[in-house]
């Protein structure tokens, strides 16, 4: 249930999110989400990866600063309300979220969640009857 993410600290420059993005196709790395959060002189890209170990060894081997997180990643139906019966949950059970990100499509939403405690979330989540997207369905694309 826990899937690694890659955070990228990327220089505020011309071209660079372009170089990361090539280095991971050239060497068959394909990115399942992404997501870009910027600050005054840098960006952090966090992306799901199907090789996430690959990956890391390759950027740093390419000059990236970069590092692996651990995530869950909730399925819940695209409709209102979806997301909300999910963070209501964890938000009983006094379970802080960092941050995530989402894409829906049809009838179904995956988001990305991140916590100090991943562990606990899965096991929030899973008591509830929540599904989870497990690492195997991420990592075999």
């Amino acid at each position: 249930m826990i899937i690694k993410q890659l955070s990228v600290f990327l220089e505020d420059k011309s071209g660079r999110l372009n170089e990361l993005t090539k280095i991971l196709a050239d060497n068959d790395i394909n990115i399942t989400a992404l997501s870009i959060a910027d600050a005054v002189d840098y960006g952090i890209v966090r992306m799901i990866v199907g090789r996430p170990e690959l990956a890391v060894r390759i950027l740093k081997e390419n000059g990236f600063s970069v590092n692996l997180t651990e995530v869950a990643c909730l399925v819940v139906p695209n409709q209102p309300g979806g997301l909300y019966h999910a963070l209501k949950i964890l938000a009983d059970n006094q379970i802080n979220i960092d941050y995530l990100y989402a894409f829906a499509i049809e009838t179904t939403a995956l988001v990305v969640i991140r916590s100090a405690s991943i562990s606990e979330v899965i096991n929030v989540l899973k008591n509830n009857q929540l599904e989870l997207l497990l690492a195997s369905r991420v990592y075999q694309l």
